[in-house]
């Protein structure tokens, strides 16, 4: 007899399949429908926090066909079946699912109450003999044996990434989906296989870059990635080399000025500036190897900073204010930012060779109208989201139905939530506090404001302020001769340095009426 027959090969393949594909992707649907086939049960295309695991049909019957299947080809190799490479390697793949099928409740536990930084895991040695039960065949027919510690370590990988990616990122819209699926590729890369043989022990060398606007939950998706890195598993003290809680650090760079995001970041020396009193270690220094090292608003961080970054991700070092040591920065760094770096790059305000190091590996966050066109529904789910960590359990559904009949009443179905997920946390607390939220009224922007705000800021280069104040003078003369007249330059100066998408934006109509040249 056959070592695989032709249905179960073919299901072997589609389980081998499911064991490397993105779960947050649609080809996980048609994966377990080529494995289920007329079994299958349409459940949707997308995981997210409504989905019960528990109950999931597909799951329940994948994870008996798959049982039944190993234990038939498990009892063939024990009857000396000699099966080639490939039937193995499909073989090895059907265990692999069934193991974490078996334990995926043991590892969910100490996804949820930190066991694994409390002491031994005790059930890792039912883990391996399940293992051996189903690998020790006769006569050594796997060459290239599972490791059962590497193993386990990437199981516990796997329930972490899945439990903070789920629960990070709400929502069952397309966007949302697309995000957690962005957030899977960032922490095991499109190809899972590889990244089990080698690529675990290098993706902490790989920077992440999270790009999207203001309250679109920049920081839970470094989180999601953060607390999923890969830690490997002792097996003779039968504990996990590190937390993984303990294990993100976080630093608003907008929120501090340069010496603090400096002191904060590097470290400093006693006496480095004023109010140094004693030696202090920074996030780089203190982070972890396996740990992860995040900076919002990177968009924002001073050129001076800029430069020792860009030393960091080029070299791993860096040294502590008033220090000349080098020191080594051994986690992953993850960045966000709601600017665009394209234009911010163009200023002058952000270094490309600081960029190019970063987007190695690039999120962008959707906003929240995106997902509300996509699924009008969401608004109800994420209402009740919101309400339930506002108002508690008790008080979730009353406060969320509330807050929906508000915003149907006086915001409407197209109302842009310009401050997003942020913005619709505040109408909940507004609605609960005073029973109504007036988003704010926000004047049409001004030709000039953009130049004035920059200005003030400080953040124009020398360059830069010339070609906008020239622009923003032409616009309003209309003539090249006029405004090197009042700027006191040479004709060909200002015409150089007019810049036409500029002049455009300047020029564009306000409230319906074309707007004067002068």
């Amino acid at each position: 007899m056959p070592f695989l027959t032709g249905s179960d090969r073919a299901f072997a393949q589609a389980i081998a399949a499911l064991v490397h594909a993105n779960p947050f992707l649609p080809e996980r649907i048609e994966w377990e429908r080529a494995a289920l086939g007329p079994d299958f049960v349409a459940t949707g295309t997308l995981w997210h926090a409504r989905s019960d695991l528990d109950d999931h049909p597909n799951l329940a019957k994948l994870s008996r066909r798959v049982e039944a299947l190993a234990e038939t080809l498990r009892g063939r190799l024990a009857a000396g079946a000699r099966p080639g490479a490939e039937e193995l390697a499909l073989y090895e793949d059907l265990v692999v699912y069934l193991l974490y099928s078996r334990h995926q409740e043991n590892l969910l536990h100490l996804v949820e109450t930190r066991g694994a930084a409390t002491g031994r895991v005790a059930f890792y040695d039912a883990f391996t003999r399940d293992l051996e039960g189903f690998l020790a065949v006769p006569d050594g027919a796997f060459p290239a044996r599972q490791d059962a510690a590497h193993l386990f370590a990437c199981f516990f990988q796997v329930r972490r990434a899945f439990h903070h990616t789920i629960r990070n990122i709400r929502g069952g819209s397309l966007p949302a989906g697309r995000l957690r699926a962005a957030v899977w590729q960032s922490i095991f890369t499109r190809d899972v296989r590889r990244y089990r043989r080698s690529l675990y022990r290098r993706m902490g060398d790989v920077p992440t870059l999270i790009s999207g606007a203001s309250g679109t939950g920049k920081e839970l998706v470094a989180q999601a990635i953060g607390l999923a890195r890969y830690i490997p598993f002792d097996a003779d003290a039968r504990r996990f080399a590190e937390d993984f809680a303990g294990s993100f650090y976080a630093l608003n760079l907008s929120a501090l000025s340069p010496t603090l995001v400096e002191s904060e970041l590097f470290g400093h020396r006693r006496g480095a500036f004023t109010g140094a009193l004693q030696d202090r270690p920074g996030w780089l220094e203190v982070c972890p190897p396996l740990g992860t090292v995040f900076l919002d608003e990177i968009g924002e961080v001073d050129p001076a900073i800029q430069v020792k970054l860009l030393r960091v991700l080029q070299t791993r070092t860096f040294q502590r204010l008033g220090d000349t040591a080098d020191r080594v920065f051994h986690g992953k760094l993850v960045a966000a930012t709601n600017r665009d770096l394209g234009v911010e790059m163009r200023a002058g305000r952000f270094r490309a060779d600081l960029y190019y190091r970063l987007c190695a590996d690039l999120i962008i966050t959707p906003p929240l109208q995106a997902q509300l066109r996509d699924s009008p529904a969401e608004l109800g789910i994420l209402l009740r989201f919101i309400a339930q960590r506002v108002a508690g359990d008790a008080e979730a559904e009353a406060l969320a139905g509330e807050a929906e009949r508000w915003i149907t009443a006086h915001l409407g179905p197209d109302y842009p939530w310009p401050g997003n997920v942020r913005e619709l946390e505040q109408c909940v607390r507004n609605v609960m506090v005073r029973g109504e939220y007036r988003p704010p009224e926000v004047a049409p922007a001004r030709p000039g404001d953009g130049l004035a705000e920059a200005f003030l800021s400080g953040t124009l280069t020398a360059e830069e302020l010339l070609r906008r104040y020239c622009t923003l003078v032409y616009a309003r003369t209309g003539s090249y001769q006029e405004t090197a007249r009042r700027l006191g330059l040479d004709r060909r100066t200002v015409k150089d340095r007019v810049d036409p998408a500029l002049l455009a934006e300047l020029r564009a109509p306000a409230n319906g009426e074309p707007r004067p040249p002068a």
